[in-house]
């Protein structure tokens, strides 16, 4: 099971790696798409990626709604829950 603080760091390992963001600029409180520019495009990519990483089948409809590297972090946590 993972707890948040493993998920942020997961996250956070990806949009560095992946999408080469800062580290500092990761924070819970940070847009995906106004302070980390992620685009559409990206936002699949990141879909697949922790879907990779999880195990899980993320349904694009629970990503809509995904604002804030937070809401990404809830709706992980949702997941692997189940």
């Amino acid at each position: 099971m993972q707890n948040r603080e493993q998920i942020l760091a997961m996250l956070t390992t990806i949009l560095v790696d992946e999408f080469e963001i800062e580290a500092e600029a990761i924070t819970p409180e940070a847009n995906l798409y106004e302070e980390l520019d992620l685009d559409s495009i990206d936002a699949v990519d990141l879909v697949i990626k922790l879907q990779q990483l999880t195990g899980k089948k993320i349904q694009p409809d629970e990503f809509k709604s995904v604002r804030t590297v937070n809401d990404v972090v809830n709706a992980i946590e949702g997941l692997v829950k189940d």
